[in-house]
C-alpha cells in the first residue's frame, strides 16, 4: 500500500491543525506540509482538499493583499472546523495507540 494512500483519511486533520495556527495561504500550506515531511502533496493536491473543506464549512478564506503579485487567498477555521479538528485529535489518539499496541505486541 501507497503512503498516499493511507494518508487521504489523515492529511485532513492535519490540514486543518496548521491552519488553527494562523492564517495560511495554498503556496504557504504546501510548503508547511513538506516541512513536516508530506512530500507528497504539492499545490495541485492541495487546493483540491482546500476547496472540498471550504465547501464543508470547516474552512473560510479571505483575499488580502501580497507583497509579490496578485492577492492571495488566505484559510481560516470555522467554528465547525475547530470542532472536527478536536474530534480529529480524539480519534488519531486512539487509533495510532492502537495500532502502536499492535505493532509494538508483534515486535515482542
Amino acid at each position: 500500500m501507497q503512503t498516499t494512500q493511507m494518508l487521504k483519511g489523515i492529511i485532513d486533520g492535519c490540514i486543518l491543525s496548521i491552519i488553527s495556527e494562523g492564517e495560511v495561504y495554498g503556496y504557504e500550506l504546501a510548503s508547511k506540509l513538506d516541512d513536516y515531511g508530506f512530500e507528497a502533496f504539492s499545490e495541485g493536491t492541495i487546493y483540491p482538499i482546500l476547496i472540498r473543506l471550504q465547501k464543508d464549512q470547516l474552512i473560510q478564506s479571505t483575499l488580502k493583499k501580497s507583497t509579490a503579485g496578485p492577492k492571495r487567498k488566505y484559510y481560516s477555521l470555522t467554528k465547525k472546523g475547530e470542532e472536527e479538528l478536536g474530534d480529529f485529535q480524539k480519534r488519531w489518539i486512539h487509533l495510532s495507540t492502537t495500532v502502536n499496541q499492535i505493532l509494538n505486541k508483534e515486535s515482542e
